[in-house]
């Protein structure tokens, strides 16, 4: 039996995708926290803060929990780049990013609520957009909508056709959850997942 229950601390429903090849029984609890960069902060700053203040939020009421919080930030030439909300935002974005070098900063935390204990990392990604012409983009938009995605490319989906080339440690980092440091942060805080994996 797992020792504590485990918390993903978003709303994502990719995130709980990730999370349940798993195996492992978990909640999820949506935290309600401003998302706005701070002044002078890096973007891989901005993900990892926003990941641990993501899962001290679900502390607050879950008092002895294992809880994931996560983050993403996306960066061409170093500028943040969010997520495009509607199908005129994506053309733009398609278009700034057609023939271009993006970095995913992905970031994860595990944060122990019972003994306040917090491990937290960065697992970048860097994806290469294919040269795009507007009528390739405009398809791909209104085929897949993926406007609540950073980078308007849902590299699980078709989007993948947009990409000439990712380079990471972790393919599922680009989605939002990087198994494998979580993996690895869930065995150091006493959680054997293969052992505790249900089917």
């Amino acid at each position: 039996m797992m020792q504590k229950p485990l918390i993903l601390a978003s709303s994502s429903p990719y995130r709980r995708a990730i999370l349940e090849k798993l195996y492992l029984p978990f909640s999820c609890v949506s935290p309600d926290i401003d998302e706005t960069p701070l002044d002078g902060e890096t973007p891989p700053q901005t993900a990892l803060r926003l990941a641990e203040s993501k899962a001290r939020k679900v502390a607050e009421t879950t008092p002895d929990a294992w809880i994931i919080g996560c983050d993403q930030v996306a960066t061409l030439d170093g500028r943040h780049i969010g997520k495009p909300g509607d199908h005129a935002r994506a053309v733009e974005q398609l278009t700034a990013l057609s023939g271009k070098l993006v970095i995913f900063h992905s970031a994860l935390c595990l944060y122990d609520s019972g003994t306040q204990q917090m491990q937290s990392l960065i697992v970048p990604t860097e994806v290469k957009f294919k040269t795009l012409n507007a009528q390739q983009i405009d398809s791909y938009l209104r085929l897949e909508q993926p406007y609540d995605c950073a980078g308007s490319a849902k590299s699980e989906g078709m989007g993948i056709a947009l990409l000439e080339y990712m380079r990471g440690d972790d393919p599922n980092a680009l989605v939002g959850l990087p198994l494998i440091a979580l993996v690895a942060l869930l065995q150091q805080a006493g959680c054997d997942v293969l052992s505790l994996a249900r089917s």
